[in-house]
């Protein structure tokens, strides 16, 4: 199925360009089903389907952020409580002052916590020992609660995108608050619910072994080069790994169900996530006109959600909300549309050709669908002049 010609021409052609092995794109306009396609290869020599599994990377964040909204809604905790009233140990070296609001709106000032200084947000190749994607639960934890807010940052008063920390507490504070591990918690409480039975965020051994090839292997493109796997990711270790800001893997058909739910105000053909004040509070701004210090442009953001962003287009209305992955993927929802996108390339180009890349597609998505027409200029959004995304 696919009502998308020229988007899907436009990933077509970025496999001819290189920038690109495989793809899949997941579209509905009004809960309709427009697109479920996917092309090239998810691995050499292996077709990419669309039940392909791949890493969503850091669109794993809305998954981890509807979790803890859930707890949220049930009154388990407020959004400006301290973190620490909930994590004691945290509540050390001055991030007592530190709120959940902050981890949802990327606003705490511990950017690094959990992260390798020799290997850039501890994901780019070329770091060596510790990595997010792979080490220990406990480690991460013990990373984060050692480390000091940055200099100069009143939590709140400052913003810069947070790779991994903010959701993994969230994401620990929920484990705390529930009792079930939390790659148990998602798959009992959303993934299951949705019917995203091939959805994981810490993956079983046997359940790794039992897919097979239809685990995709994610690469880096760069110009010059044979694209070549990206390390660590998508192996049994990696794909164990729970790792609540990076590491959710599926097909994009099954994640775009997420967002249907979110546009549905937390339900999906008879489904509820979310109570309606509670979806609606996650997609709304939480924190607007701030510089984003990681990024370094002005970014808004809701709970957990990118609003209005470079990854969603040209086109998009300004309340769509979403977010993108590691220069690879996005999902988003407009609701003045009713519409919901869930993409991912199989590869890693470089950041400024992947803005590109993404922008083309998505406008295209909106053009293929008579949203927008060709010549509409839209609205040109800005876009980050640094960061892994």
């Amino acid at each position: 199925m696919n009502e998308l010609p020229t988007a899907v021409a436009a990933l077509d052609r970025g496999m001819m360009e290189g920038l690109h092995i495989g793809w899949q794109l997941y579209v509905s306009l009004g809960g309709r089903v427009v697109a479920d396609a996917a092309g090239g290869e998810s691995r050499p020599g292996v077709p990419m389907t669309r039940d392909t599994l791949m890493v969503w990377f850091s669109a794993t964040k809305a998954v981890t952020s509807v979790a803890a909204a859930q707890q949220w809604q049930r009154g388990r905790f407020d959004l400006d409580d301290p973190v620490a009233a909930y994590i004691p140990e945290f509540g050390t070296k001055g991030k007592d002052a530190i709120t959940i609001r902050h981890l949802f709106t990327h606003t705490a000032g511990i950017r690094s916590a959990d992260v390798d200084a020799r290997s850039p947000a501890g994901v780019v190749p070329g770091g060596t020992g510790y990595s997010p994607f792979v080490s220990p639960w406990d480690e991460r934890l013990a990373r984060i609660v050692q480390a000091e807010i940055e200099p100069g940052w009143v939590p709140g008063r400052r913003a810069g995108y947070h790779p991994f920390s903010g959701m993994f507490l969230l994401a620990e504070i929920v484990q705390r608050l529930d009792g079930r591990p939390f790659s148990r918690y998602v798959r009992e409480e959303i993934f299951e619910p949705l019917g995203m039975q091939d959805c994981w965020l810490g993956m079983p051994g046997e359940v790794f072994a039992s897919y097979g090839d239809r685990i995709g292997v994610l690469h880096l493109t760069r110009p010059g080069r044979q694209p070549f796997p990206f390390p660590r990711v998508d192996t049994e270790e990696g794909c164990a790994a729970c790792v609540p800001g990076g590491a959710g893997r599926g097909p994009m058909r099954e994640l775009g169900r997420l967002y249907e739910a979110m546009l549905g105000k937390g339900a999906r053909d008879g489904v509820r996530l979310l109570d309606p004040p509670a979806a609606e509070a996650m997609v709304a701004r939480h924190r607007v006109g701030m510089h984003d210090q990681t990024f370094g442009v002005v970014i808004d953001w809701g709970l957990g959600f990118i609003i209005d962003s470079v990854n969603y287009g040209r086109h998009c209305s300004p309340r769509t909300f979403g977010h993108g992955g590691g220069q690879s993927s996005v999902a988003f929802a407009d609701p003045e549309h009713q519409l919901a996108v869930a993409l991912v390339m199989n590869g890693l180009p470089g950041p400024a050709v992947h803005y590109k890349r993404l922008s083309e597609i998505t406008d295209k998505i909106y053009e293929d669908l008579a949203l927008a027409s060709a010549g509409d200029a839209g609205r040109d959004h800005p876009v980050p002049t640094s960061g892994f995304q």
